[in-house]
């Protein structure tokens, strides 16, 4: 019921804490989530955001998806800095409430509500409903809009704001208002000039990128274009210059050095030709980064019985490494402009015959090397290094580093015939993907990319040992925050 108008905002009638005020029975009625002892992020806002969430940046590039984790996570951290003993947020400082106000989640967990809607309002305007829904489900005033650092609602409302300003304008040019472009502007538009030295159609240097044609088989087909190749401009958390992080050139990747450029693409044909379940089962689940970088850290903080404080810190550990780490790996594939294998394969047999994987439901085959498809989609940016590989060696460090142990339990069940690119063909009986160490964790995510076709194997290897260094600087970076010495 509207009861009046703030600031020109409708609100409801509140509590203090952001609950709309009706009576104590109603409220037991309509109310199911314990703010007292629960998880807001996890139990009131997973259940509905998945599916938005996933339906809206699934399609676009990894990078893109790490990057809507890392703003959620620290509008998270900073939500409850307020109500640790030490921590300090990264965005904006909003002091320290009362040790009173810290003997239950109930405060936590009401900034945090506010913090993720305002996050996700920001990010995701179009499931509005969704997430106004979600706040009047638990009882909270969506449209309470009180800045302020004494309660709760003030703190989540600032928290989100501090991550909004601080990052919107970070490099990435996620308003496409970069140069102050006003209208139609673009979102995450490339303002580098990047322009690929071959094109789809005429293979100028056989050691660089060419963006393939791709289809999703409705008879439109597109030339890929190298995703936010900005990325590389944009500001890290845990060092000053990617290019620290500069890797050795990937010199097997020069078509001039004949017998190394041959050999690699030797060794994805092989791999292609011998491709298992199991395998191809992994290689799936690791390319899906909602289900391979999303469960593993979802698995490890279960394992580890973290309480409200844990859980958050642990997500803004990981998602500060994977942030980190692509905006490396960026610089790097930027720098490099390295081949694909699908495009040295063609360039060293032609239209010869090689065996390899003939494509869904085939197996292996004899094939025409013009004809050869990666098990995996090619992604559209250069090959070297890799970036889902430096993705969760930074990940994999970061939460070893932050829980304290290399042991995890990861475990995936995939039905027999539930493969995405050979639906009803693969796995042939039910199977199960297991890990239990971040060490098999973190090596397969690598394999798999070799596995699947989409890159050598320097480059998984350089992205192994990249990765790991900025986990280490990730967790120390957060840890510091935690502790409150920054």
């Amino acid at each position: 019921m509207l009861l009046g108008m703030a600031g020109g905002v409708g609100v409801l009638a509140t509590d203090g804490l952001g609950f709309a005020a009706q009576p104590a029975a109603a409220r037991t009625d309509r109310h199911h989530f314990d703010f007292d002892t629960g998880n807001a992020p996890l139990e009131v806002f997973g259940p509905v955001s998945g599916g938005p969430v996933r339906d809206a940046i699934a399609p676009s590039d990894a990078t893109l998806i790490i990057r809507f984790s890392n703003l959620v996570a620290y509008s998270w951290f900073d939500a409850i800095a307020p109500y640790h003993p030490t921590a300090i947020g990264v965005h904006s400082n909003l002091g320290r409430r009362p040790a009173s106000e810290r003997a239950t989640n109930k405060q936590k967990n009401v900034a945090l509500m506010y913090a993720t809607y305002r996050m996700y309002g920001a990010l995701l305007p179009q499931q509005s409903a969704v997430w106004r829904k979600a706040m009047t489900s638990v009882g909270l005033d969506p449209d309470d809009a009180q800045e302020n650092t004494e309660t709760p609602v003030g703190i989540g409302n600032l928290a989100a704001k501090g991550v909004l300003k601080s990052r919107m304008h970070d490099g990435m040019n996620q308003l496409g208002d970069h140069g102050g472009r006003e209208y139609n502007r673009k979102p995450f538009a490339d303002y580098t000039g990047y322009q690929p030295v071959n094109t789809a159609y005429k293979l100028r240097d056989p050691s660089r990128w060419q963006p393939a044609v791709v289809t999703k088989g409705d008879g439109i087909f597109q030339v890929q274009q190298f995703v936010t190749p900005q990325l590389q401009k944009v500001r890290p958390y845990s060092y000053a210059d990617p290019s620290k992080f500069r890797v050795a050139k990937p010199t097997a990747s020069d078509h001039h050095n004949r017998k190394a450029y041959k050999r690699q693409v030797d060794d994805v044909l092989a791999m292609s030709a011998s491709l298992t379940d199991e395998q191809k089962m992994k290689c799936e689940m690791f390319d899906d980064k909602f289900t391979s970088l999303g469960a593993a850290v979802g698995s490890a903080s279960e394992n580890a019985d973290l309480d409200l404080d844990g859980w958050v810190h642990l997500h803004t550990v990981a998602d500060t490494a994977t942030f980190d780490a692509s905006i490396a790996v960026w610089y790097n594939k930027n720098v490099y402009d390295a081949v694909r294998p699908v495009t040295a394969i063609r360039h060293v047999y032609g239209n010869q015959k090689v065996t390899a994987w003939g494509g869904p439901g085939k197996g292996t085959v004899k094939i025409p090397a013009g004809q050869w498809q990666s098990y995996l989609g090619t992604p559209d940016h250069p090959e070297y290094p890799s970036g889902s590989t430096a993705l969760c060696s930074a990940e994999a460090q970061s939460v070893r580093r932050f829980l304290g142990t290399d042991k995890v339990s990861i475990r995936i069940s995939r039905a027999k015939g539930s493969s995405l690119v050979e639906p009803g063909v693969t796995p042939h009986e039910e199977t199960v993907l297991s890990w239990d160490s971040w060490t098999d964790w973190k090596r397969e995510c690598g394999l798999s990319r070799f596995w699947g076709g989409v890159h050598f194997m320097p480059a998984v290897e350089v992205s192994w040992d990249m990765g790991r260094e900025i986990g280490d600087r990730a967790y120390e970076f957060v840890r510091a925050h935690i502790d409150g010495e920054v």
